[in-house]
């Protein structure tokens, strides 16, 4: 959104007098490698690199300003292209709270174990079929991702999907506090980051926090079929939807056949409806991200023939599930992350498909603590068996 930068220093809260009132931004970033002419460059603090060591660079490529910490402004140059504040991350994330608030539509924040982006992407899909929808890149989901997703909502957009990531306790409340969701999707529990978390129990208290930061008019849609998610509505005030293949979810699937390359084929029934899907992406769990997708349509006045026309033209994100043909061989491309339930999730996909030999090539799953190596053993044993 573009904004001077007079009302950006109101957003986050700091003194104007030493800028330029009429200077506008056209975008925001916190990389001097891919800055653009006219961009606000936010120095923030990374493990590794510290933006203010390339405040200059920013300022030279054409950004319209920078914004640093006050203890480092000495050096910077032209004041009145500098905007000072006690810490540039928490900056960036008030400035993007305040777009969120001042853009006012309605946001759908994704989170869970795994299948968030693709989940995150096939929602954006179904509601395109009606809205202008702004989504989140990739899985910009982090601190600084999704500050710098919700920069970019504009007034014509009528809708927004995001993406939450966490590692540790508290990281999702932090996030929907900045992102203010009206509904929430969670996708699944399982063993990840367990070397920062004591149990799986941990992990779902963790994702539970989504569930905790919806308005008491909001919605939360949830995986009917895990075993943790399907409890997370049961003090939620606001309206509750379940997806699965079980019979007591709220948008249900039946009748699902694998179909080789192609994806698969199932019926989602709502109520008396149904209506048979055609989804490209491979797997029986693609079939729980399709679902969470037709839910959240249907909840936005998607018709159900709309969302099942959508699916059909779906396409898996980047290096999630690509199936990519090499001469005789198919090699289905699932290298971007990896956990237990998402490496299982594959190898089923991979079973499904017809061939007369089947080869996994799986590397480290990280963040698994103490228990990591006997998790490598036991997807090991699964992959033999």
């Amino acid at each position: 959104m573009k904004l001077t930068l007079s009302r950006i220093a109101e957003l986050i809260g700091v003194d104007a007098s030493d800028l330029d009132p009429n200077a506008v931004t056209t975008g925001y970033s916190i990389d001097s490698r891919t800055i653009r002419p006219g961009e606000l460059f936010f120095a923030v603090k990374g493990e590794k690199m510290d933006g203010h060591d390339f405040v200059a660079q920013a300022l030279e490529k054409g950004a319209v300003a920078a914004v640093v910490d006050g203890e480092k402004l000495a050096g910077f140059g032209a004041r009145q292209r500098v905007i000072t504040v006690e810490d540039t991350l928490k900056a960036l994330q008030l400035l993007a709270q305040g777009v969120r608030r001042l853009w006012a539509g309605p946001l759908i924040a994704v989170t869970g174990s795994a299948g968030k982006t693709t989940t995150k992407e096939a929602i954006a899909h179904v509601l395109a079929t009606r809205f202008r929808v702004h989504k989140s890149e990739g899985n910009f989901n982090n601190h600084f991702g999704l500050p710098l997703m919700l920069l970019k909502l504009e007034p014509e957009h009528d809708l927004a999907v995001v993406e939450l990531g966490m590692s540790h306790l508290g990281e999702i409340t932090a996030l929907a506090q900045i992102a203010q969701p009206n509904t929430g999707v969670v996708t699944n529990v399982a063993p990840v980051h367990l070397e920062f978390f004591s149990s799986i129990a941990e992990i779902a208290r963790a994702k539970y926090e989504l569930v905790e930061s919806l308005p008491a008019n909001g919605t939360v849609v949830l995986n009917g079929d895990d075993k943790y998610v399907s409890q997370f509505g049961r003090d939620f005030k606001g309206k509750v939807i379940t997806y699965g293949f079980g019979p007591a979810c709220s948008v249900r699937a039946d009748k699902w056949e694998a179909n080789g390359e192609g994806g698969s084929v199932f019926d989602v029934v709502i109520g008396n409806q149904r209506e048979n899907v055609v989804l490209p992406l491979i797997g029986k769990h693609n079939v729980h991200n399709a679902l969470a997708a037709i839910a959240v349509g249907l909840e936005r006045s998607v018709t159900l023939a709309e969302s099942a026309g959508a699916m059909a033209k779906l396409s898996p994100p980047d290096k999630r599930g690509q199936v990519v043909r090499i001469g005789n061989i198919t090699v289905i491309n699932d290298c971007y992350n990896s956990n237990p339930k998402a490496l299982a999730a594959m190898v089923d996909a991979l079973a499904e498909m017809p061939a007369k030999r089947r080869i996994v090539v799986a590397g480290e799953m990280l963040e698994l603590g103490p228990q990591g190596e006997e998790m490598h053993r036991e997807s090991g044993r699964d992959i033999a068996g």
